[in-house]
């Protein structure tokens, strides 16, 4: 194991756990990381192409007597392209696969007569889908809206749905350049097909197939998950929890769930519960059982039942590395295989639920969304009985923060409510919002998300970014790993206002938010962009005319790709703190931070110093003011 542990940036909770697996032997990420060093230039440059087995293949820039096509003759912008858009797909099936699961999940729900959170929610996607509600019962208008989700996967006509809430300039765009998006998986398939040898070989024609996968996700499978996750759930409204992992407790069985899929998470908040349980924990010398949250199953229970966010994407094998943890629960997305072998350097047991995501050395046990309940006591009575293998070595860092998170496009619109006439808005406005940007109390909003990457410190950019945007007037909302950093850093609690500009800090005081909006897990983006879609039409303006930008300081997935691609071609300037695999070809470089831009109003822009890329965010807002002539 490499002697050299890089986390410069990190918090103090994880240096010291990051310290302790190095004095137990055990391998992290960061180990890994450096052993992988140096990293293959011709795949981070995108010119290394293996889709056929004539190949590998790569393309040699730096010598002028290397290959410069691909043995079937792709050049170097054919397969940065190709790479590129089959990784946006990639990113598109994962996210979209989890809305068909929520809306499978409903359907199921529905059958069996289970209770319906936000019935309300669901009767307006009713009537938004052209679905009778009235005189029928609950569970007849879930079960039509589950159907109706579910076809959004392989219709063979039309175009998604939820496309229609987007801003009639913005459909236009999509119109004119044949990107709509159609059906989820036809879309995904497109990309795949086209990407294979012998078809396209245009990497403008490539990203537009790419484009559409994307907005399939954004405007479809994504908007499926969280708008049905919210229907069968609840939909999240603002309130504190504690975070980081010093959430952990010495005296109770610790369970951590971790990945995406709220179906596991929420049947766990209720068996953690159950009273038959909480008693069976007692009898094996435990206090309780402490359910805690990691990475964006992490910020699902979080934000609607009050669970404390234990850390994101890096801090993973950290938890199981305090000794305190009975069982690491995971599903899909975002799991580190590495997981199994630090569970063997402690008593942890690592759980895995979904047969999408099995990992060697890990106790299988198959979640049935059927029989949630059913399954959720097992797991949790696994967990149990592992308590009496804990060992001596349990450090858990007392480090923890506070923040207020759950803010639904609903809670913002409920907030500003607060302040305006609701006699002239019975159903609520985002008036107050707007006005506070036209009037330069703020100067615009932008979106912090994404995941963690070896390439940045350790949630350093996600902090950085925020607090320089925050001090300069800009609303901040965030979701997925980039929200559990930005809470450890506590800029989600009211002492946050104090690192704000005048501006901001006055809006806050005045709605009683944070500087920093929770708004959920990586598939909650499509939050953002309904936020978004309000806010353009309102103004009377398309989404790319807005005083808004995102940025993705520390992305890694390729979920991540598929998010800003659908922002960008949404209308959103988007950083990237890190940069995409396509810098070996300049066409397809450009295009991406400097064409689309012309195509579709959004942009690429790469900037690792999260202080620049705040300039950037910054000068970009400051220009569609001036546009706006605000």
């Amino acid at each position: 194991m490499p002697d050299k542990i890089s986390c410069s940036g990190c918090e103090p909770t994880t240096n010291f756990l990051l310290k302790k697996a190095k004095d137990n032997g055990v391998e992290t990420v960061w180990d890994r990381a450096v052993a992988m060093q140096p990293q293959c230039g011709f795949g981070e440059m995108g010119v290394c192409c293996t889709n056929c087995s004539m190949g590998p293949c790569r393309i040699v820039k730096i010598s002028p007597d290397g290959p410069k096509k691909g043995i079937c003759g792709a050049t170097e912008d054919t397969m940065a392209a190709r790479n590129l858009a089959r990784a946006v797909a990639a990113g598109s099936a994962a996210h979209s696969d989890h809305g068909r699961d929520i809306a499978e999940a409903l359907h199921y729900a529905a059958e069996q007569k289970k209770p319906i959170k936000d019935e309300k929610k669901l009767k307006a996607i009713a009537e938004e889908w052209g679905i009778q509600a009235e005189g029928c019962k609950i569970e007849e208008v879930a079960s039509k809206v589950a159907e109706k989700a579910l076809d959004e996967f392989g219709k063979p006509f039309g175009h998604l749905l939820f496309v229609e809430r987007a801003p009639q300039k913005r459909k236009e765009k999509w119109e004119n350049m044949g990107v709509v998006p159609r059906a989820i998986d036809r879309d995904i398939v497109e990309v795949l097909h086209s990407t294979h040898i012998g078809c396209d070989a245009d990497y403008r024609n490539i990203m537009r197939s790419a484009v559409r996968a994307a907005l399939s996700d954004g405007w479809g499978g994504s908007m499926i998950g969280t708008e049905l996750s919210d229907v069968l759930f609840g939909t999240p409204e603002p309130h504190e929890v504690e975070a980081n992992l010093g959430v952990l407790k010495k005296d109770c069985v610790n369970i951590v769930v971790h990945g995406h899929e709220p179906t596991l998470s929420e049947a766990l908040v209720v068996a953690v519960n159950e009273p038959e349980l909480m008693e069976m924990a007692k009898q094996q010398g435990a206090q309780g059982i402490n359910l805690v949250g990691m990475c964006c199953t992490g910020n699902e229970v979080a934000m609607r039942h009050g669970i404390p966010m234990a850390g994101n994407f890096f801090q993973q094998e950290l938890a199981v590395v305090t000794g305190a943890v009975e069982a690491m629960v995971v599903d899909v997305q975002c799991i580190m295989p590495s997981l199994s072998q630090v569970a063997r350097c402690y008593h942890t047991k690592l759980i895995t639920t979904s047969s999408k995501a099995k990992i060697p050395g890990a106790v299988h046990m198959e979640f049935d969304e059927k029989k949630s309940l059913e399954c959720a006591k097992k797991i949790v009575i696994e967990a149990i009985m592992n308590f009496k293998n804990r060992r001596g070595d349990v450090f858990i860092p007392e480090e923890k923060s506070r923040g207020t998170i759950g803010y639904s496009v609903e809670a913002i619109i409920r907030a500003l409510d607060g302040i305006t006439n609701t006699f002239a808005h019975p159903s609520g406005t985002v008036k107050p919002l707007i006005d506070a940007i036209k009037s330069g109390v703020l100067r615009g909003a932008a979106a912090i998300v994404g995941c963690n990457n070896h390439r940045v410190p350790h949630d350093k950019s996600h902090v950085e970014l925020a607090k320089e945007l925050i001090k300069n007037d800009v609303l901040v909302v965030t979701t997925g790993c980039g929200a559990h950093a930005c809470i450890k850093a506590g800029l989600m609690s009211e002492d946050a206002v104090k690192l704000c500009g005048k501006g901001l800090a006055t809006c806050c005081e005045l709605l009683k938010v944070p500087p920093v909006l929770h708004m959920g897990s990586c598939v909650d983006i499509s939050r953002i962009l309904q936020l978004l879609s309000i806010m353009s039409k309102y103004m009377n303006v398309d989404i790319s005319d807005l005083p808004v930008a995102a940025a993705a300081p520390e992305w890694m997935s390729e979920k991540a790709l598929s998010i800003g691609t659908y922002a960008v071609a949404s209308g959103v300037y988007v950083v990237l703190g890190v940069a995409p695999q396509i810098t070996g070809s300049e066409n397809l470089t450009k295009y991406l931070t400097s064409d689309m831009e012309d195509i579709y109003g959004g942009k690429f822009d790469i900037e690792p110093d999260p202080v620049q890329a705040a300039r950037k965010i910054l000068n970009h807002i400051e220009t569609k003011r001036k546009q706006l002539d605000i």
